[in-house]
């Protein structure tokens, strides 16, 4: 099975602070491969070094079969594209044009954009459902708008691995929905890679192929949803009391938290 990502013995600090300890792991070709834990566990700092953007204290990271530090900038966006957790929209620009700045890593030494990079952009944005926002400036979306409209940009790069930090956070239940429909629809139909963070372990258990518990800089677990989404192994992950049981759906790990209100009544 051909890996999208290996990472070998990764670790990673902030000064003394150690973020990362010793991570190694494989996420394959065409998954859609989920990280979770408690805050603080080094979730987005994980996403940042395997996106190039941290550089590791130790360890190595290959992307496709080849490691990260022989691909210049300009080559690993080509494949790789990653949506950071907090972007900032007070900028004048329109949606169509910060989707357009997806096919940067394409452009020639002009770095002028050709009829194909308007095309590809036009399909980003209607792929992701904001081809009647192109004119509107970011300030003026919503927040759900907004991250369609950053993970139309990430699509424009045509790149085979998408990296997003939390892309869910701080939406209602419907764009929630609705973003994860639109990773699962990016995997299914264009056979890119995704890996993401995410707090919500219900989603992830909807959605992922396979998921990684993480736990201050360690991994607890990893495996499919139904081998780490059990019990014994959330509760040391987070120290709380929780409830894991079949969705309704069927063959779904639920998760439900329980309020101290209900444990004091049962003991």
């Amino acid at each position: 099975m051909k890996m999208a990502i290996v990472s070998k013995n990764l670790t990673h600090a902030y000064g003394d602070l150690s973020v990362l300890k010793d991570l190694s792991f494989s996420i394959p070709v065409g998954d859609f491969f989920i990280v979770i834990g408690p805050n603080g566990s080094g979730k987005s700092t994980l996403m940042k070094t395997i996106s190039g953007i941290e550089k590791s204290k130790k360890g190595r990271v290959e992307i496709l079969g080849h490691l990260m530090h022989t691909y210049s900038r300009k080559a690993l966006a080509r494949i790789m594209a990653y949506v950071p957790q907090m972007v900032p929209v007070d900028f004048p620009f329109t949606v169509k044009e910060v989707v357009l700045m997806g096919r940067s890593p394409h452009l020639g030494v002009l770095g002028l954009e050709q009829e194909r990079d308007f095309e590809i952009a036009a399909q980003a944005m209607s792929f992701t459902g904001i081809e009647d926002l192109g004119t509107r400036r970011m300030d003026q979306l919503s927040g759900g708008e907004v991250q369609r409209v950053f993970i139309a940009r990430a699509i424009c790069q045509e790149p085979q691995i998408v990296l997003l930090d939390e892309p869910t956070a701080s939406l209602d239940l419907a764009h929630q929905v609705r973003i994860m429909d639109l990773m699962e629809r990016l995997k299914e139909e264009r056979g890119v890679t995704v890996v993401m963070v995410s707090h919500d372990v219900n989603l992830a258990a909807m959605y992922g192929d396979h998921l990684l518990l993480m736990k201050e800089g360690e991994i607890v677990s990893l495996g499919s949803p139904g081998e780490v989404l059990t019990y014994d192994i959330l509760e040391e992950a987070y120290g709380c009391k929780l409830l894991v049981d079949e969705s309704p759906l069927g063959g779904l790990q639920r998760v439900t938290l329980v309020p101290g209100k209900f444990i004091d009544a049962d003991m």
